[in-house]
Formats: C-alpha cells, structure tokens, sequence
C-alpha cells in the first residue's frame, strides 16, 4: 500500500465487515505525514501475508491504484512498480512509483520509495498475535510519506487521508473477501 497516507480518525470499522478496532492517524512532521494505521482482523496468517504480498493484484482491490507489478525479486525483496492517484481537492494527484518491498514472513513488510514523484516514502506492515484467539491479529501501517506537490501539506493532507482510508480498508475488505471464499 505504497500510496497510502492519512490524517485524522477514521471511523469507519463498518466498512470492513469483520475487522474491529480500525484507525488511521497522522501527524505532520515538517513537510511530510507520520502515518499510523490499525485494524483487528480474523483471518490465517497465511491468507493475510498473501494478500499483502500479493502485488501484481493490487490494483484490483486497491482505491486509486491503478497498476501495481513486480518487476524484480531478490531474495525476500520484491521491486513493484506502483500506478494510481490520489484526490486533492479538485484536483487529481496522479503518484508513480518504484518501491522497495522487503518482506520478513511472518511479521514485517518493510515498504520504501526508491523512485518516483513521492519525496519520501518509508514505512512498514505488522502482523501482531492477538494472545489467546486462534486467527486473530492486529494488521498495522506505519511510516511517513512526503509528496513532490507544490501545494502546502496543510491543503493537501485531507485528500491524502481519505486516499489512505480507502486504500487500508480496501486491504481489510481483500483479506476478508478471500477468508470467506477459502478454508486454510
């Protein structure tokens, strides 16, 4: 979820049918966003590392991204190149970029920009047990991203939170949607 930035609460934990807890919140640090996203999920591990790892289909579950490929493996690190837009105001803010994946199955996808029109791009996913439930764990997003607009973050950051919104419950709704139509 390279595109994904956020600035407020988001309640909307309806949206994601059986997920509970479910947040974004960001803070601004000079001209970028410190991101933080959450959500409590019953799923297997497995089908939760598949879909987030799950690169060349990301687009079709994805808001506002409209290409997402693997262009290269090495080892535990996949190179994906990522196509979508976010909308700012009346404006559409089309984001291009080549994006580090480095994956440390099971509990971190650490996530960086290596090109593109993001200044910066930084973060990772958790997966974190929930002590005491079978298939049950907490998925987190946390990073900073910086976009090369020439607008303030001020004006920008409200569009930026609602692209995160969608695109974090997109992944929730994926996860869920692949739960119930396989047994693990």
């Amino acid at each position: 979820m390279a595109l994904a930035v956020a600035l407020g609460v988001i309640g909307a934990a309806q949206t994601a049918r059986g997920a509970r807890d479910v947040g974004v919140d960001a803070e601004q640090q000079g001209n970028a966003l410190a991101i933080s996203a959450h959500a409590t999920i019953h799923a297997p591990l497995p089908l939760i590392w598949r879909t987030l790892t799950d690169y060349d289909h990301l687009a079709e579950f994805i808001p506002g991204m409209k290409r997402s490929r693997v262009l290269e493996r090495r080892g535990s690190t996949a190179i994906v190149e990522q196509i979508g837009e976010a909308s700012i105001l009346i404006f559409r803010y089309s984001i291009a970029v080549i994006v580090e994946s480095d994956e440390h199955y099971p509990a971190t996808i650490g996530v960086r920009v290596l090109t593109g029109n993001l200044r910066q791009l930084a973060g990772a996913y958790r997966i974190e047990t929930v002590f005491g439930e079978r298939d049950e764990f907490v998925l987190r997003w946390r990073g900073i991203i910086e976009p090369d607009i020439p607008l303030p973050l001020f004006i920008t950051a409200p569009g930026l939170r609602d692209a995160v919104e969608d695109q974090f419950l997109g992944m929730i709704r994926e996860i869920e949607r692949r739960r119930s139509t396989t047994r693990e």
